[in-house]
Formats: C-alpha cells, structure tokens, sequence
C-alpha cells in the first residue's frame, strides 16, 4: 500500500508560478511510475504529466508541455509538479497518483494508489 498526500496548491494570477508536491509512505516508491491528474468542474480527470521510476522518462499533455514540470526525489519520497505562465484553465483539483505495473501512462485507470488532492485557482 502506498499513500500519497498533495501539497502546495493554492490561487495564483495568469502568469504565475505553483510548485506542487506529493509525498509518498508505504511501500518502495522508487519502484513507481507517478502521475498528476486534474479535474475541473464538470469536466473529466485528465492527465497532466507522468514520470518513470528512475526519472528518466517524462510525458506531460500538451495543454501543459513547455509549461510544466514533473520531476521526482526518490530520496525524499517526493514527486513534483513545478506549473509556470500558469492560465485560467489551468484551475482545477490536481491528483498525484502512482502506478506499478501495467497500463499506460495516460490513463486514469492504469494507476493503483491517489492521493487526496490539492486546489489549485488562477485567477485573471
């Protein structure tokens, strides 16, 4: 079992910068491919951003590519979500989540533990 908690969500101007964390306890989490997801209102969860258990794979979605950053410290138990020129649709609940085996990476389904959430608003 892995239990992830989200961190450092909050409201920021068009423009501006959030750097999101999610810590990790339980069972090894360098052996994880971890993922952010988001929901807005009324919308479905979507894939933001994932990396590979070493770090050295990341995919982001387009909507956010060259925009966001995913990074991990495994040392730290810790993955990260580093969100610059941030936009009004950018606000949204953002899920940490992690996965072991099997699936993709883009899909919601494909991953086995979540974290709570953290809320994240950009303002005009």
């Amino acid at each position: 079992q892995v239990q992830l908690v989200e961190s450092g969500g909050g409201l920021v101007q068009a423009g501006g910068s959030l750097r999101l964390s999610c810590a990790a306890s339980g069972r090894t989490f360098s052996g994880y491919t971890m993922g952010w997801f988001r929901q807005a209102p009324g919308k479905e969860r979507e894939f933001v951003a994932a990396i590979s258990w070493s770090g050295a794979s990341t995919y982001a979605a387009d909507s956010v590519k060259g925009r966001f950053t995913i990074s991990r410290d495994n040392a730290k138990n810790t993955v990260y979500l580093q969100m610059n020129s941030m936009k009004r649709e950018d606000t949204a609940v953002y899920y940490c989540a992690g996965k072991r085996y099997g699936g993709d990476w883009f899909s919601s389904s494909s991953y086995d533990y979540w974290g709570q959430g953290t809320q994240v608003t950009v303002s005009s």
